[in-house]
């Protein structure tokens, strides 16, 4: 459908379906929970449970790779397994890490800890103290939700802290300044700190012993504002206080104190990415910026002196400068050093910079892949504490993931490979690029048998949003449930993504979202072009913001597509901003409440676009109860609407736990998979042979 076409939309407001946002209702819960079931009993069968089962064991596998980070002299993994649903805690130290039997001391055992307390606990991190790294403020949440339990935990005695700091369930997080202090930006106590996105307004400076309600407010920012908070920052001898706000999703202002509050504002645009170590500053704007006499292009990263630019300078020096397929994607600091993550035509690139009065100079790095997905950081979580090591994971989609170490003035050192999750015998990895309707060129990865068939049962998925970047990775379901069986995975660098910086993110927000739709569906015409498929054998999918995406290829482009699997989506955008986290997209999508907005948020607001009548392809809406992020009534509310005009071939299925994900447990995240795929291999006719 054009974009520009009016199709008839309903009141605003004049919502039937508005009791299934009631979350933990008990006549909404009724309606999900029975839908759900039916779905299961579709397609619970011989086929599905190995499948399930075959899933399950592999994101268990022994084999797979522990991603570890550094604290003082141990390194801390999560790890989550069949023994361990739930997951345990542990640490052991680099030297016995690099060992094929690394000896892990368990610090928390996730599972015994829910079952003692009867309570729904899943894993969501923890803030060591900065230095000694012997005590932890744990971040625990009750069914993967975002909001998190705050306690102190001991790690020599592996318990908590008796009369520790303790802070009841609500989203926000703490900074350590001290052993007996932490700058708490929590929404817990009311909406006197709340946003009206739900997020911190305030940072408090919260002492040993005392009331966090009673804590004085140390940093405050409007409840209009998206949220604030502090990090500590200890590097080269100095121990200061970064406040940061966001009055929306893309904005940020920054500001310098202590312990007592914000002393220094820094003086730049809000559009600005902002980052520092010890005296540097670095700045990346997403606007054309001038600036000390020249104008930089939006993703320019400038960097200067902290010192001389509060001073008053602002001769910044240019350390990189975008292309029009070249982006930075993230920089990071390491022991003084600035490393950059480039994409340039989708390849990884990488540069160092270290800066000195006299200039930053620029260096490269040996022996890193030039191909692939490639992600460098820091081994150590505090940055004063580094000492330039890096770590380095590199796979690609037929490749599992190798984690490397490179030290100061090494090459990379693989520690560990993942083992396979899938077989890859005969598949293929080629790169193309499909036209969109504005004539932009939309790059895709297609993964599969190197022939092709005219009739391959391809699996299509896309993000397109928030500028993050969706890059071809190994994805061991995928490859389990669909590659090894004979299918074709294509992943489809959309526009609304950060794969060539802010000009391809700002091509597909606002108003041009539409464009990142015509982008996927442009992706699954030209697999058709090509000779490879056809559109009945083509299964769309997409998550959260992609479920805008796949609930327009429903509306929009029904023709193009087989079936579709749309997870803890965003759909209704009319109410969006009113649901949980919505209010702090508005910068993504517009503001529904605004009538300009609304103007053009309607045509691609699948809840109030889909009408009677059409011919839409079956549809799989997925989410679960305790996301508190998208709400669940997006998901409820669509498949609801569909039912209610008469559409057969559409199914739900919602989780009781998850969050924003898909699963609490391994098994959970199986069965949530599992029952996406079969849906999708069953609506649009394959039938692989059972592996």
């Amino acid at each position: 459908m054009p974009i520009d076409a009016r199709p008839t939309l309903s009141a605003p407001d004049d919502d039937p379906h508005l009791w299934l946002e009631d979350v933990t209702g008990d006549r909404a819960c009724a309606w999900a929970d029975a839908h759900s079931a039916a779905t299961l009993k579709a397609f619970d069968s011989p086929a599905f449970r190995g499948d399930r089962d075959a899933l399950a064991a592999l994101l268990d596998r022994p084999g797979k790779l522990p991603h570890i980070s550094r604290r003082g002299p141990h390194v801390y993994n999560f790890w989550q397994d069949a023994a361990n649903p739930r997951g345990l805690w542990r640490r052991t130290t680099l030297q016995s890490f690099r060992t094929d039997a690394p000896a892990w001391e368990t610090l928390l055992d996730v599972d015994a800890l829910a079952s003692a307390e009867g309570e729904d606990w899943t894993w969501q991190g923890a803030n060591t103290l900065p230095g000694t790294h012997d005590i932890a403020i744990l971040r625990l949440s009750r069914g993967g939700s975002d909001a998190v339990v705050l306690r102190e935990f001991s790690l020599a005695t592996k318990a908590f802290v008796t009369d520790g700091f303790v802070l009841p369930e609500a989203k926000g997080g703490v900074a350590w300044w001290d052993r007996d202090t932490l700058l708490l930006a929590s929404v817990q106590g009311g909406e006197r700190f709340a946003t009206t996105s739900g997020y911190a307004r305030t940072v408090r400076l919260w002492r040993r012993g005392t009331d966090a309600a009673t804590a004085p407010v140390i940093y405050e920012v409007d409840a209009a504002f998206m949220s604030c908070w502090a990090l500590v920052e200890r590097s080269h001898g100095e121990t200061r206080v970064w406040f940061c706000d966001k009055p929306s999703f893309f904005e940020q202002n920054a500001a310098i104190g202590d312990h007592t509050g914000a002393t220094t504002r820094l003086d730049l645009p809000t559009e600005v990415w902002i980052d520092s170590s010890g005296d540097w500053l670095t700045v990346k704007p997403r606007q054309p910026w001038t600036v000390g006499g020249s104008t930089h292009a939006p993703d320019t990263l400038l960097g200067i002196s902290l010192t001389r630019f509060i001073a008053g300078a602002r001769d910044f020096e240019v350390l990189y400068v975008p292309g029009d397929r070249r982006a930075l994607q993230y920089s990071f600091w390491a022991n003084g050093k600035l490393v950059l993550s480039i994409l340039d035509e989708l390849k990884p690139r990488f540069e160092v910079l270290t800066p000195s009065s006299a200039g930053w100079s620029r260096g490269s790095m040996s022996g890193l892949p030039q191909h692939g997905v490639v992600h460098l950081g820091t081994l150590d979580l505090e940055e004063d504490e580094s000492d330039g090591t890096l770590w380095l994971s590199s796979e690609d989609p037929l490749t599992p993931p190798t984690l490397s170490l490179i030290e100061p003035g090494g090459a990379p050192q693989i520690m560990k490979q993942s083992s396979r999750a899938f077989d890859a015998s005969g598949l293929v990895v080629t790169q193309h690029e499909a036209i969109s309707v504005d004539g932009e060129r939309i790059p895709y990865t297609q993964v599969g048998p190197a022939k092709l068939t005219g009739d391959a049962p391809v699996h299509l998925s896309g993000y397109g949003g928030f500028q993050v970047s969706d890059m071809p990775t190994y994805i061991g379901s995928i490859g389990k449930l669909w590659l090894e069986k004979g299918g074709t995975h294509v992943t489809a660098n959309i526009r609304g993504g950060g794969e060539f910086g802010t000009r391809w993110h700002q091509a597909g927000m606002r108003e041009k979202k539409p464009r990142s739709h015509d982008d996927f569906a442009a992706v699954a015409a030209d697999l058709v072009r090509r000779g490879a498929t056809t559109p009945k054998r083509i299964a769309g999918q997409g998550g959260s913001n992609g479920g805008i995406l796949i609930s327009n290829m429903l509306t929009r482009y029904p023709e193009r597509f087989g079936a579709l699997f749309c997870t803890i989506p965003l759909i209704d955008m009319r109410r969006y901003s009113k649901l949980l986290a919505g209010a702090s997209w508005v910068a993504e999508y517009g503001d529904p409440d605004k009538a300009e907005d609304w103007a053009f948020l309607q045509h691609y607001s699948a809840y109030h676009t889909a009408e009677p009548g059409k011919t839409y392809p079956p549809i799989l809406i997925a989410t679960t109860r305790r996301d508190d992020r998208v709400h669940p009534g997006h998901a409820r509310k669509f498949a609801a609407k569909l039912e209610a005009m008469g559409y057969a071939n559409v199914r739900y299925f919602e989780l009781e736990g998850g969050g924003h994900g898909s699963g609490r447990t391994n098994t959970e995240r199986a069965t949530f998979t599992t029952l996406g795929l079969s849906f999708l291999a069953d609506a649009i006719g394959w039938r692989p042979a059972q592996t």
